[in-house]
C-alpha cells in the first residue's frame, strides 16, 4: 500500500473548486488510478464551502452541538448533530487567519460524493474519497484521524459469520477501514505541512464502481443510546439523579432484571428512594410506587418498578 501527499496547494478559499485544485495537485490527474483513495481535510472542504466565520468560539461550539456529553473546566465533549461525538464540536481555530474559527462542512458526506462525482467527471478514474477530521479517542491519549465523510467506499467490512485459520468464528469483527484509511492519509498530511489532500492506493477492493457511492461515513456513527458511553462519569450521575425524561435516551435501551438488581443490590441503603429512583432511571426502569412497611415509614416497603417502554 502507497500512500502520498502533493505539495504546492494553494490557500483554499470559499467558492474554490475542490476538484479542480485536487487534480491540479496530482498532475492534472494523471497521478490517479481507478481504485485509489483520495483524502480531503474537513477544513479545505470546510473552507471552500464557506464555513469559515470570525467571532465568538464557545457560541459556535453551541450552535453545533445537539447536546453536552462531559465538561472537564474549559474543555467540552459534545455530541455534534452529525451524531459524531467530538471536543469542541469539531469548531478549529488553527490553519486559519487569526481571529477566525472553521466549522465542520455541513454534509461530509455529500461533499465527498461531489468530489469524487467531479474527479470522475473530469479525469475519468475513479476513486474513493474520504473526508478526515481529528478526534480524540476515550481510553488513549493523543488524538487521530477519522472519516467525517465518505464516498464511493466501503467504509466498515463485516467480519462476521467467517472463521479464522483456527476455525474460531467471528462474531462482532467489524474494522473500521474508512477511519483507518484517514489515519493512513494523516501521516503524510501532517498539521503544518500544507498538504490537505492525500492519495491511498494499495485498496482497490475497498472502492465501489462508478455511480455507487455507498452508505458514506454516517454509517460509522452509532445512534444515540447505542453507545456504552452516552454521558461522561459525572455527568451520569447528576443526569440520573435529575431524572429528566429528555436525558433517558443516551443511557441506552432498559437493562434487563437482573442487570438491575444486582445494581439496586449495591447501594449501601437500599431503601433510600433517591438512590433508588437514579438507579432505576440509569437502567432504563422506572418507579412506580413502594408498598408502605409496616410502621408506615416512607424508608420501608417494597419498591415497584417496570421498564420504560417508548
Amino acid at each position: 500500500m502507497e500512500v502520498w501527499a502533493p505539495d504546492g496547494v494553494p490557500e483554499v478559499t470559499a467558492g474554490d473548486d475542490l476538484a479542480a485544485l485536487v487534480l491540479a495537485a496530482l498532475g492534472d490527474g494523471a497521478d490517479l488510478a481507478d481504485g485509489d483513495v483520495v483524502s480531503v481535510t474537513s477544513k479545505v472542504v470546510s473552507k471552500a464551502e464557506g464555513r469559515t466565520r470570525t467571532g465568538d468560539r464557545d457560541g459556535a461550539i453551541d450552535e453545533e452541538s445537539v447536546r453536552l456529553v462531559a465538561r472537564r473546566g474549559a474543555t467540552r465533549i459534545v455530541r455534534h448533530r452529525l451524531g459524531l461525538t467530538m471536543a469542541a464540536a469539531g469548531v478549529d481555530a488553527s490553519n486559519v487567519a487569526l481571529g477566525s474559527i472553521v466549522l465542520l462542512p455541513l454534509d461530509p458526506d455529500a461533499s465527498a460524493r461531489a468530489l469524487r462525482r467531479g474527479i470522475h467527471e473530469r479525469a475519468g478514474v475513479n476513486v474513493g474519497v474520504v473526508v478526515t477530521d481529528t478526534a480524540g479517542r476515550a481510553w488513549r491519549e493523543g488524538q487521530t484521524d477519522i472519516a467525517v465523510g465518505a464516498a464511493g467506499l466501503v467504509v466498515a467490512e463485516d467480519f462476521a459469520g467467517r472463521t479464522d485459520p483456527h476455525g474460531n468464528p467471528l462474531a462482532v469483527t467489524l474494522p473500521a477501514v474508512a477511519d483507518e484509511l484517514a489515519g493512513a492519509a494523516e501521516l503524510v498530511l501532517g498539521k503544518l505541512s500544507g498538504r490537505p489532500f492525500a492519495v491511498v492506493r494499495g485498496r482497490a477492493d475497498l472502492v465501489l464502481p462508478p455511480g455507487k457511492d455507498g452508505p458514506g461515513a454516517t454509517a460509522l456513527v452509532r445512534p444515540e443510546g447505542g453507545d456504552l458511553f452516552g454521558w461522561g462519569a459525572r455527568e451520569a450521575v447528576v443526569r440520573a439523579l435529575a431524572g429528566a425524561v429528555a436525558d433517558r435516551m443516551p443511557f441506552g435501551a432498559p437493562a434487563d432484571r437482573g442487570e438491575l438488581d444486582a445494581a439496586l443490590a449495591a447501594l449501601p441503603d437500599p431503601t433510600d428512594r433517591t438512590a433508588v429512583a437514579a438507579v432505576c432511571f440509569a437502567y432504563g426502569w422506572q418507579v412506580d410506587g413502594w408498598d408502605e412497611g409496616p410502621s408506615g415509614s416512607r424508608t420501608d416497603g417494597v419498591c415497584r418498578v417496570s421498564p420504560v417502554t417508548t
